[in-house]
């Protein structure tokens, strides 16, 4: 061969293995990162609960802060006292004058990266008139008002049950309300829509038509009028969980309703099973599907290769399952035997990973003494290159604990560590074949594909409503799927 070309295939080879081992690595760091988030309020719990947590940690809603108070600086004046406990408020005065409304927003706006947000007030006494109102308002809005006097403002008025809505005249929407009765506002993000209850039971609904940010907001405008909000610390009246689960089925039914045919979910699923080695369980889905009625055909279709995840399946289920069950050793064996060029510079990315692997193994088993010394056998040459030492440190410090595993590197222990190093090394033997024209098709399935573009969809509607409304969670839905 010429030496030219022979150059430019190694070459070919380091920037694949370089663009692999650098994904998967990328991969470990975030596991990583999330495992010290997690440590600082799970410590103490069970080594499966922890892990858990920490498998489910690109699925957990967003972190927004939640009001959890109400706002005693952006106040009315007199016309409102705020309670010692942040959430009472009272009307002393007579009013006199229209605007001498005692109106409090939350200390916080409403969160928006999720499905709902919702709040609820407690009438204790509605005063000589009963004008107390629960609504939502905008930053900077006028406490001396109503909510939903002003422009971009909601409110459901006790006194004559009317929504207004940026204006002073109401429109019909709900039964009045008094002493005793519990109200609340919420934020449907996804109908994009404002709603209000009483006493448990939604009264209506609103579009809204506000893209910022809306604060929880009460007002009281007659005297001995007192109210009590409540933010979530307490349960709330109305079944917030039994109206998310109403919505999340009006979404899947909206799905559910969309044609797909047979073959190409199978074709997807059979795909999957194939980029991932699980030779045994695709011989068995095979049979499955020709036993239906009618049996199920998978014609390849926009020009898809089955070749490219059929390559070395076999080898490739059996590596997997090497590496899932702790035996390092062995796999390192397999793939000096059947793709050295993988393995062959002792630097590399994949070749650290199983390193690694095969130190925690050791610490797994008890072998303390044997994983001293493989540690610092193995490791130095990768510390030195200055790329790997974060990682290094986190292997190192499984020794430093009795329970490692209920450390802030007890990740590590877990079954979900060993699939990081399976899946890298799936994807480097699938880059070895001959018909892949970009490395980047070993490192994800079709299935995953679809779910990243399906997250996509997912943050490009969010951004046409103004940044509101929750992402993709696969995790909830499967969650949501195994309660159902």
């Amino acid at each position: 061969m010429d030496s030219s070309l022979t150059l430019s295939l190694s070459h070919t080879n380091s920037d694949t293995h370089d663009l692999i081992g650098t994904y998967f690595l990328e991969q470990w760091r975030l596991k990583s990162k999330a495992a010290v988030r997690k440590s600082e309020s799970v410590m103490g719990v069970s080594e499966n609960q922890f892990l858990m947590e920490i498998d489910s940690e690109e699925c957990e809603e967003e972190k927004e802060e939640l009001p959890t108070e109400l706002d005693t600086l952006n106040s009315s004046g007199g016309f409102s006292i705020v309670g010692s406990d942040k959430l009472s408020v009272r009307y002393p005065n007579v009013n006199l004058h229209g605007h001498d409304v005692g109106v409090v927003q939350a200390n916080r706006a409403a969160p928006c990266k999720r499905l709902v947000y919702y709040f609820e007030m407690f009438v204790e006494n509605a005063g000589t008139k009963g004008q107390v109102a629960i609504g939502f308002t905008t930053p900077g809005f006028k406490v001396r008002r109503q909510p939903g006097w002003e422009s971009n403002s909601y409110g459901y008025h006790g006194d004559d049950g009317l929504l207004y809505r940026g204006q002073g005249k109401g429109e019909a929407f709900g039964p009045a309300y008094s002493t005793g009765d519990t109200v609340g506002g919420g934020i449907n993000y996804a109908s994009q829509e404002l709603f209000f209850t009483k006493n448990g039971t939604v009264v209506g609904t609103v579009f809204k038509d506000v893209k910022g940010p809306l604060f929880p907001t009460v007002a009281v405008h007659s005297q001995h009028e007192v109210v009590t909000v409540n933010f979530g610390k307490r349960p709330f009246v109305f079944d917030l969980k039994a109206y998310e689960a109403q919505e999340r089925a009006k979404q899947h039914s909206t799905i559910e309703k969309l044609s797909i045919p047979q073959n190409a979910s199978y074709g997807i699923v059979r795909a999957y099973l194939q980029h991932y080695g699980y030779e045994d369980t695709l011989k068995t889905f095979d049979v499955e599907s020709r036993s239906t009625l009618p049996p199920i055909s998978f014609v390849q279709e926009n020009g898809f290769a089955e070749d490219i995840n059929v390559y070395s399946l076999n080898q490739r289920k059996v590596l997997r399952q090497l590496i899932r069950s702790g035996q390092i050793g062995d796999a390192f064996g397999k793939l000096r035997e059947l793709y050295p060029q993988i393995v062959q510079d002792g630097t590399s990315a994949i070749c650290f990973l199983l390193h690694c692997q095969n130190f925690i193994e050791l610490v797994r088993v008890g072998k303390l003494e044997e994983a001293v010394f493989y540690g610092r056998t193995e490791f130095e040459k990768f510390y030195k290159l200055g790329d790997y030492d974060d990682l290094v440190k986190d292997c190192a410090a499984l020794l430093a604990y009795e329970q490692p595993q209920k450390s802030s590197v007890g990740y590590l222990l877990g079954d979900s560590q060993r699939e990081i190093v399976a899946d890298a090394v799936n994807a480097m033997v699938l880059s070895t074949n001959p018909s892949v024209k970009d490395s980047r098709e070993c490192l994800h399935s079709r299935l995953d594909r679809l779910l990243r573009q399906l997250s996509s969809c997912f943050l490009v509607k969010r951004t046409f409503n103004g940044d509101q409304g929750e992402g993709f969670h696969l995790h909830r839905i499967l969650t949501s799927g195994r309660k159902g």
